[in-house]
């Protein structure tokens, strides 16, 4: 495997406006610069690791982590294109997600990298879930395949397609699905394939739709926003968080 693994934390900037507790942290994978964003109420807090959209690490990102940690949660909220890249072009956002979905080595190491600087900054990775939203959400079922030990990994409105040659039978934390049953983008289909595979892995997890919900539902302020559900996904999760981290 190539030596795309090891993180070195680089620098820890605090970003003032984020917040008292939130901070840039800029660390390297493969000896390049990546800018997660790291918040935590307490050393002793567990942790989820946030895995962003297509449009990279934004306030989006940014304000769910501050969320969470008031909550209690520690948050490392990755990095996966790149120091200063952040894609504000479809075509551009296609290209960089693209690029991760041709090389899924890279996307689960990119990944492995953001839990090695979370734990370098002091976080509880042996007490973390991953989360992530729509490109995010399909990373985080990336990451759940490769078989690595964490509690559980949600993913909002995210991809479900299981990809050629791959299956869940390494996963070893519980799965938390929320998607829009309008979503036109990942089918109702997809939806269902899921469910047969993680029974068939003897997978434990949990697979919820909201009506009328298209993709993108929990971001807010755009056409897809949708509120009800946005707010009952968000209930869920924090229950999911509650029952499985300790």
């Amino acid at each position: 495997m190539r030596n795309w693994i090891t993180a070195t934390l680089l620098s820890l900037t605090p970003l003032l406006a984020l917040g008292a507790t939130g901070q840039a942290v800029t660390y390297t994978v493969d000896g390049q610069p990546y800018e997660g964003y790291y918040v935590s109420p307490n050393a002793q807090a567990p942790l989820v690791l946030l895995i962003h959209d297509w449009d990279g690490l934004t306030d989006y990102e940014i304000k769910r982590a501050d969320m969470l940690a008031k909550k209690g949660y520690a948050v490392f909220a990755a990095d996966l294109f790149g120091k200063g890249v952040r894609p504000t072009e479809v075509t551009d956002k296609r290209q960089h997600t693209g690029e991760l979905y041709k090389d899924r080595e890279k996307m689960r190491a990119l990944m492995m990298g953001a839990l090695e600087a979370a734990r370098a900054k002091g976080a509880n990775t042996g007490n973390a879930v991953a989360m992530g939203y729509c490109f995010g959400g399909a990373a985080v079922l990336e990451l759940a395949r490769s078989g690595v030990d964490l509690k559980g990994f949600a993913t909002f409105h995210g991809g479900l397609e299981i990809p050629a040659g791959q299956d869940y039978t390494k996963t070893k934390g519980e799965i938390l699905v929320m998607h829009g049953t309008a979503d036109t983008i990942v089918t109702m289909d997809q939806f269902a394939a899921l469910a047969k595979a993680l029974e068939a892995a003897g997978v434990k997890h949990e697979m919820v739709t909201y009506g009328g919900a298209p993709h993108a539902f929990t971001v807010f302020g755009s056409e897809s926003y949708r509120e009800d559900a946005d707010r009952k996904s968000w209930a869920l999760f924090n229950e999911f968080l509650t029952r499985i981290l300790k």
